[in-house]
């Protein structure tokens, strides 16, 4: 049973025209403001931008929001039509009503000319428009629309923008829509232009998915990335389209431009668009068999093409694929056979000799799978592999080739690309080691849409296998379980991992697999790299036990591995053992060249784990820029349960930096396809991001009821390690609700499940819990043991989260000049991290304690940091920066290294100064 966040709300509508929310709210807000100065925007963009589909979008809403909607349509060029635009105006609002128009209407109608009839008198034209438009903008808010404006002549836009001019107090708001500015009269001072560019990658995709036939895999990779976010070329490359610009219907318009072409031009331009958008120009005009970029005019004055520097731009992404598609088969083959022969790269010629290839070919079947991990990208890597396997004429080639290009596949990280790429292997029978590694493909696939249940059975299955394998595919295959046990949170993935492990172990030291030796899958045969994956699986089955912890830290700080998913790896065992230096030094690197690789396939596992370390780090701003990269990343290749992950983690930035959305917080078509009960690591993270928007929110009755549901009624864990984690959240919210007693029984089975030696965030967290709820003889005890570990400053959020509550206690015990040095110190770290909630908090404490909010012209003190300002006060008092030092929990050497920063900033150059600066205020 699919379970869904609560309080979830639908948004989004349907009809909305897909990334133009923007220009959409910007266009309504003219069209139904307040009368005022009239407005004119341009809607400006190429061809194909969808700028037809917004106009109608906005007129729709604008009438439904009582606004007088005039729609007109630019259709000619020839002069004798020039303003048949005008006539449009009348529509049934206005042709309908004489009575309520008579002397507009009737004025207008005598300016208007004839088809055949002699042109009207640009100023009668120009006080009729005008007089037309008063009269309907006296009764309420007027929106003309025009579009392809650039095609209504001169004389329409002319007499709407001498409408603008002189109606000053109406709210008019003219809206046309052309190509280039440049082919309007010039418009009113104040005049707008609203530029539509390609869509945003989340929308493209969006807009691909809403095809009737839309493509899914590989040809949906390649029509994105072909159609550069062109709404016009998104929709025709879609459309039943099986590969990239497999459709001719399309290229009606563009085909016509292409055969209009002089011959020599129509080929180059054939050359230029098998080259692909890596082609160079040097290559094509090689191919080409000549030197003179004449051959390209003709298409440039059109513009079709541009050459820069040396590269081609074409036109409109359409443009290419009728320039490719309109050419006979034939031509295209050696346009292939050409482009080859003059190829420097080796991964180029064995593109176009597999391109160029009708049958099975065995020396180009091993071109393409010797030069795929060349570029390091996995999406063209498996693109080349499965070209590999179809040019394969045996088939155990074929079927190893296709269990590559499945793993590659995986890494790059489309699921339906997967699937397909797996039902093919399977079709061929292939050995059990292939078997495995297409398993461990397809598995990591469904983890990351939610179906862990599945993912995990796929694994244990394929572990019957593992004694004819090789050991490191089986140890990565182990590992992987080890992810989706995490993932899913079940006890019995966690049970289940043990006799994963000892079946890997037991595999074969090496078998017919071989691990790419290039890109991000490189070296995951290391013995380095076998230690730590199964150091992982052993923490993963061992998750309330810290007997693993000193194993998983000799692992992490031994010999750093270079490669992608080995780095992965060793982040993975840092981030159990709560080491963050070495999470967060393994975990960026391999994040840079994952993304780098295109491999979010492998990206989706690492990615949270970093984005949950900068999170406790405080590294908000890091943490919020991962988040919204990922984001877009798991939106494009329909990865829902990764989107859930990190719009929680979106959540949580933005409720520890006190900016929150407006609600709802998460998108529900998300949501609806991830099953919470196996995917226990997103409800973790679900219901920590609510408590912690609950507690910006100030509501700590709804922040109870959601960081309680991180612990079920008999004090265990809803996540092993994710719940611990939130374990001083919880105390917070039950002390200030009154229900200290009720976490008691959990922050007591935590502190066993940790073990005799927990990591030092975790002594950190267990100590911050217990002062809060635990006995009140020991409440400043605790606080000072969770702060007095100089490894705790690896966590700077949840160190200033303790020393905001002890200055709390503080103050309740009247012990307020103490509450105040802890609040200070709050408050500078607070603004360093930019943690907005715990300055606000900060702040109010410090209010309260007595502290004065400083007026904005307080003097030179207010440009220091909080910190600095508190140690420049004890310094003029006469303190040592030792006992500095002891009152404010730091050394005298960061103590006297803020006094030598302070001091140019005050202008002072001793010591005894600060006590005439301070006093003097």
């Amino acid at each position: 049973m699919t379970v869904h966040p609560p309080q979830q709300s639908t948004t989004g509508d349907e009809s909305a025209v897909l990334g133009r929310d923007g220009e959409t709210e910007r266009i309504l807000r003219c069209a139904t403001r307040e009368p005022g100065t009239p407005q004119t925007l341009l809607l400006l963009g190429e061809e194909g931008t969808g700028r037809t589909a917004l106009l109608r979008h906005v007129r729709d809403r604008a009438t439904a929001e009582g606004v007088l909607v005039l729609a007109a349509q630019g259709w000619a060029e020839d002069p004798r039509h020039a303003h048949a635009c005008l006539h449009q105006l009348l529509t049934p609002p206005v042709r309908d009503e004489p009575a309520a128009l008579p002397a507009a209407r009737q004025r207008l109608l005598t300016a208007l000319p004839h088809a055949d009839g002699p042109a009207a008198d640009e100023t009668e034209l120009h006080a009729a428009v005008t007089a037309l438009l008063d009269r309907l903008a006296g009764a309420g808010p007027v929106l003309v629309c025009v579009d392809d404006a650039d095609l209504c002549g001169r004389a329409f836009p002319e007499a709407l923008f001498a409408a603008v001019r002189q109606l000053a107090g109406r709210a008019l708001t003219v809206l046309l829509a052309a190509r280039h500015e440049a082919a309007l009269p010039a418009p009113p001072p104040g005049t707008e232009s609203l530029w539509l560019g390609p869509l945003d990658a989340v929308s493209a995709a969006a807009l691909l998915d809403r095809q009737p036939t839309a493509p899914t895999g590989r040809h949906r990779l390649e029509i994105l990335a072909e159609a550069q976010g062109n709404p016009l070329a998104l929709v025709e490359l879609g459309r039943g389209a099986p590969g990239p610009a497999t459709s001719v219907r399309h290229t009606h318009v563009f085909g016509a431009r292409v055969d209009a072409m002089p011959a020599e031009t129509r080929r180059a331009l054939l050359y230029a668009a098998a080259a692909g958008p890596g082609g160079s120009v040097a290559a094509v005009m090689a191919a080409l068999g000549t030197g003179d970029l004449a051959v390209w005019a003709p298409a440039e004055a059109a513009g079709l093409i541009a050459l820069a520097e040396d590269r081609f731009d074409f036109g409109h992404p359409l443009v290419r694929s009728a320039a490719y598609l309109g050419r006979p088969a034939g031509e295209r083959q050696q346009a292939h056979r050409e482009l080859a022969r003059v190829a420097v790269r080796p991964e180029v010629r064995a593109r176009h000799l597999a391109a160029a290839t009708v049958g099975a070919n065995a020396f180009v079947a091993a071109s393409l799978e010797v030069s795929a991990w060349r570029r390091g990208d996995a999406v063209e890597a498996a693109r080349a592999l499965e070209q590999a396997a179809r040019l394969s004429p045996r088939p155990p080639e074929r079927a190893r080739r296709l269990a590559e290009a499945l793993t590659a596949a995986h890494a790059a990280g489309d699921p339906g690309w997967v699937r397909e790429l797996y039902e093919r292997l399977v079709q061929e029978g292939a050995e059990p080691e292939f078997g495995c590694a297409a398993a461990g493909a397809l598995a990591s696939a469904l983890s990351h849409e939610s179906a862990q249940r599945e993912a995990f059975e796929l694994l244990v299955d394929a572990s019957e296998h593992f004694p004819a394998v090789d050991r490191s595919l089986a140890l990565a295959l182990a590992g992987l379980a080890a992810g989706i046990a995490a993932q899913s949170g079940l006890p019995e993935h966690t049970a289940a991992l043990p006799a994963l492990l000892d079946r890997a172990r037991r595999a074969r030291a090496s078998g017919r697999w071989r691990p790419a030796t290039t890109g991000p899958l490189a070296r995951l045969d290391t013995p380095h790299t076998r230690q730590a994956m199964a150091a992982l699986v052993t923490a993963a089955a061992r998750p309330r036990s810290a007997t693993s912890a000193p194993a998983s830290r000799g692992v992490v700080h031994g010999a750093s591995p270079d490669a992608p998913a080995a780095r992965t790896v060793l982040a993975a065992v840092a981030h159990r053992a709560d080491e963050a230096d070495v999470d967060l030094g393994q975990s960026r690197t391999a994040d840079e060249r994952l993304r780098g690789a295109r491999a979010f396939g492998l990206r989706g596992w690492s990615v949270l784990a970093l984005v949950d370390t900068l999170l406790a780090a405080g590294r908000l701003a890091e943490a919020g820029s991962v988040v919204e990269d990922a984001l877009t990343e798991a939106a494009v290749l329909r990865l829902p349960r990764l989107r859930a992950d990190l719009e929680t983690q979106a959540l949580t930035v933005r409720a520890l930096r006190g900016s929150l959305p407006p609600e709802p917080w998460f998108t529900p078509s998300v949501w609806r396809a991830v099953c919470l009960e196996e995917n226990r690591a997103t409800h973790a993270r679900l219901l920590r991001a609510r408590g912690l928007a609950s507690v910006t929110r100030g509501d700590m009755e709804d922040a109870w009821r959601q960081f309680s549901g991180l612990f079920t009624a008999d004090g265990s864990s809803l996540h092993p390690f994710l719940s611990a984690r939130a374990v001083a959240e919880l105390a917070v919210t039950a002390q200030r609700t009154g229900r200290s007693a009720e976490v008691l029984p959990v922050l007591e089975r935590v502190r066993a499940e940790q073990g005799d030696r927990p990591s030092t965030r975790m002594t950190l967290l267990l100590h911050h819990a217990t002062a809060l709820v635990g006995r009140d003889c020991e409440t400043e005890q605790h606080f000072q043991l969770a702060l007095v570990n100089h490894g705790a400053n690896r966590w700077p959020w949840e160190c200033a989260h303790v020393r905001l509550n002890y200055a709390i206690w503080l103050r309740r015990c009247r012990r307020t000049l103490e509450a105040r040095q802890q609040l200070t110190t709050v408050l500078e770290t607070a603004e360093r991290l930019g943690a907005g909630a715990l300055a606000a908090a900060a702040g109010s404490e410090l209010r309260a304690s007595g502290v004065a909010p400083a007026p904005a012209d307080a003097g030179l003190l207010e440009q220091l940091t909080a910190q600095q300002r508190q140690i420049v006060q004890l310094a003029a008092r006469g303190l040592s920066n030792r006992e500095i030092g002891e009152r404010l929990f730091l050394s005298p050497r960061t103590v006297g290294s803020h006094l030598y920063n302070v001091y140019p900033k005050l202008g002072v150059s001793r010591r005894h100064q600060l006590r005439d600066l301070v006093q003097g205020r």
